[in-house]
């Protein structure tokens, strides 16, 4: 009778315990019924109207001063190949200034500025 008693047992531990594995196997993967839906963002959050108008006034302002620099770099530029052209004019072709070649060097970092800017729309 001892002997049934713990066969029965033994018996309903075992039951349980494989109930018990299906029952985690089960929880495992959730119901779509009971799944929480994420949200979908493929990148950052719309600005606000405010936001927008703000961000356009500031691209504004900056191609503004971007083009005013542009403008003085160029006048600068016209300046000094103007003086380059009167170094030039002084020389001969046995004398070479020191002057013009500090003034083409200046010519070509400028011009390289003015074009890097001009490119940086």
């Amino acid at each position: 009778m001892i002997r049934q008693a713990i066969r029965q047992g033994v018996f309903a531990l075992c039951i349980l315990f494989v109930t018990g594995l299906g029952a985690r196997a089960q929880n495992r993967s959730v119901p779509p019924e009971f799944s929480i839906p994420k949200p979908q963002q493929d990148g950052p959050p719309e600005p606000s109207e405010a936001a927008q108008e703000m961000e356009k006034a500031r691209l504004k302002m900056a191609n503004e001063q971007r083009q005013a620099q542009l403008k003085a770099d160029t006048d600068k530029l016209l300046e000094l190949s103007k003086e380059l052209k009167e170094y030039v004019d002084k020389t001969n072709e046995n004398i070479l200034s020191l002057d013009v070649i500090k003034k083409a060097d200046q010519i070509e970092k400028l011009a390289h500025s003015v074009k890097q800017k001009m490119s940086d729309k």
